[in-house]
């Protein structure tokens, strides 16, 4: 590889878990670098279907270091309910590694981001209330609660106390909550600790000693680049950096040892929750790719909105990503359709975008410019090298390829791990 990163180049849910699952293979070490339990990664073996939501995928490789960095923000009873899950399964997790820089996910936290969503009524931002959003602004504003605080007790509780005299003035006196009391949280949080401690470790140096070693690195992104708290529809995003930029910061490395950046996008688009979406479909072809692509939230099991390509999207996800690979999925899905659209430019008013326009207002007001394609009727879920694909179906992969300024390497054709198309 060595240093890979796969990330999200629409509004996530593009099949990232099944491309770094594939990936993980040739890969010594497994890098999760943001986000938290809000994003989930669905892995297909033979007939099991693993929905991860924390444990980076590279844990169904024995061979594998899985490691958590710093710039995810943990639940640590979702993180071991998952790791519970997986051993049950047959699947070893102790070999997780931890950075203890990471912060937690608190009570407080999922308790503000559920009464603060209900505030908001239909300005509402469409949150998994998992508490990730509250738990990186304590991060950002220094009052977050980090792994390693919970190692020694007196000044995990010290610091709980801190924070949670402030949050149950917001919760009582702005949200009309009950208190939360710190001693129950304190207990709890301590027996997560003793569980905790085995895989706790400084992850920055085992992946730079990791690829001074020569070893192969891939740094598994959350979400996608539309939803980047810099980058994405502010405010309509996750409140960290899926971007590649993230990974070196998340994961505490340089930016010159990312060889990789390896862009994953649906050969349709989806996104969940709120925000504008210039392609979005509400008739029989959006129901359609709903129905046929399982499209449902590996979290929260929310119906994803879908719409054609949007290769408007996918140049900006290019550029703000250095991309240097593109990993096109569900290419299956789009099979049955007489014709297929692609946006290659909005139109708001009198002016034509080419490129991702920054104001809300224009991705509100927007119409695409589409193109149209051929579709396909043949079922190409057997389909293993590119040339064996219907004309059409090659046709739409190059015109993506050549829109978007990117070599497609890879197509998936199906859910399943060998149902992929390895173009070079």
């Amino acid at each position: 590889m060595p240093a890979t990163v796969v990330l999200g180049a629409q509004w996530g849910d593009e099949g990232k878990g099944r491309v770094t699952d594939l990936f993980a293979r040739d890969a010594d070490c497994v890098v999760r670098y943001q986000g938290g339990n809000n994003a989930g990664h669905t892995i297909v073996v033979g007939s099991e279907r693993f929905a991860l939501s924390l444990v980076p995928s590279g844990v169904m490789y024995p061979g594998v270091t899985p490691v958590i960095a710093s710039g995810v923000v943990i639940d640590p009873q979702v993180l071991l309910a998952e790791m519970s899950m997986l051993e049950e399964r047959g699947v070893d997790p102790s070999r997780l590694r931890i950075s203890g820089n990471a912060h937690l996910i608190m009570p407080y936290h999922r308790k503000l981001d559920t009464v603060m969503e209900r505030y908001l009524g239909r300005n509402r931002i469409g949150t998994t209330k998992r508490g990730i959003g509250p738990a990186y602004t304590d991060k950002i504003a220094r009052t977050g609660i980090r792994v390693q605080d919970l190692f020694d007790p007196a000044i995990f509780a010290d610091k709980l106390e801190t924070v949670l005299t402030e949050k149950n003035k917001i919760l009582t006196r702005v949200y009309n909550q009950l208190p939360m009391k710190s001693s129950g949280i304190v207990d709890e949080y301590l027996r997560y600790a003793d569980q905790l401690l085995p895989m706790v470790d400084d992850t920055s140096l085992l992946i730079w000693e990791a690829l001074a070693g020569g070893k192969d690195v891939l740094f598994e992104g959350a979400q996608g680049t539309l939803l980047d708290i810099d980058h994405g529809t502010y405010p309509f995003v996750t409140s960290s950096n899926p971007t590649a930029g993230g990974a070196a910061i998340g994961a505490g490395v340089g930016p010159k040892v990312l060889d990789r950046v390896v862009g994953v996008a649906k050969a349709y688009i989806s996104r969940v929750g709120s925000g504008p979406f210039p392609t979005e479909l509400q008739d029989e072809a959006g129901d359609r790719m709903v129905d046929v692509g399982g499209e449902y939230g590996t979290v929260t099991g929310r119906r994803r909105r879908c719409g054609w390509l949007d290769l408007v999207a996918l140049r900006y996800a290019r550029r703000v990503n250095s991309l240097t690979e593109l990993f096109i999925t569900k290419l299956d899905v789009l099979s049955g359709f007489d014709t297929i659209r692609a946006a290659t430019g909005y139109r708001s008013g009198s002016d034509t975008y080419s490129e991702f326009p920054r104001q809300q207002r224009v991705l509100y007001n927007c119409s695409p410019v589409y193109e149209e394609l051929d579709g396909w009727d043949e079922d190409i879920t057997d389909t293993r090298r590119f040339e064996d694909l219907p004309g059409p179906a090659r046709r739409y992969i190059e015109f993506i390829e050549d829109q978007a300024g990117v070599p497609v390497n890879w197509v998936s054709v199906g859910p399943e791990r060998g149902q992929v198309i390895i173009r070079r």
